[in-house]
């Protein structure tokens, strides 16, 4: 299965569109927010590609109806995921590696720093997309297989 993950579209629902008319394999769409409004429409416009989203911290009017974080149980694999924002990630991803450790997750995916990560540390893939909105926009795959699990970013094409 494929998954793209995406993060702070900031109300950018053509560079939100792009990256998932550029990934037609990918079933499940995790939107990571600051974008929120634009990812309830995807779902309507993409009816074939189940979208997760949880609440950004510029999703105002929306924390009390979305929840801060999710889990997903992928190809055997537990995938945590967040915007970020409430376990301070632009101050360390420790607070953020605990959280997805303490729920036992094989994936922790989250956003709000804008910044590109996908690293692997003691049992944990962690992927943050980096931001769909900038100079160089990103968004981040996970083929999950029988293999196993293989993350990268990719670079979103105008």
């Amino acid at each position: 299965m494929r998954i793209l993950v995406v993060s702070d579209s900031h109300r950018n629902e053509s560079a939100l569109r792009n990256a998932i008319t550029q990934q037609p394999r990918a079933e499940l769409v995790i939107h990571l927010w600051d974008g929120a409004r634009q990812a309830q429409a995807m779902a309507d416009d993409f009816p074939k590609r189940k979208i997760e989203i949880v609440c950004g911290n510029c999703d105002w009017g929306l924390s009390s109806v979305l929840p801060s974080f999710g889990l997903k149980s992928v190809g055997g694999y537990l995938i945590y995921y967040t915007h970020g924002h409430i376990h301070s990630v632009k101050s360390g991803l420790y607070n953020i590696i605990s959280a997805a450790r303490e729920r036992k997750a094989d994936v922790l995916l989250f956003g709000h720093t804008h910044i590109p990560i996908c690293i692997y540390d003691d049992g944990l893939y962690i992927l943050n997309p980096g931001s769909l909105t900038g100079r160089s926009p990103t968004y981040g795959i996970i083929d999950i297989t029988d293999a196993g699990i293989a993350p990268f970013i990719a670079e979103l094409r105008s």
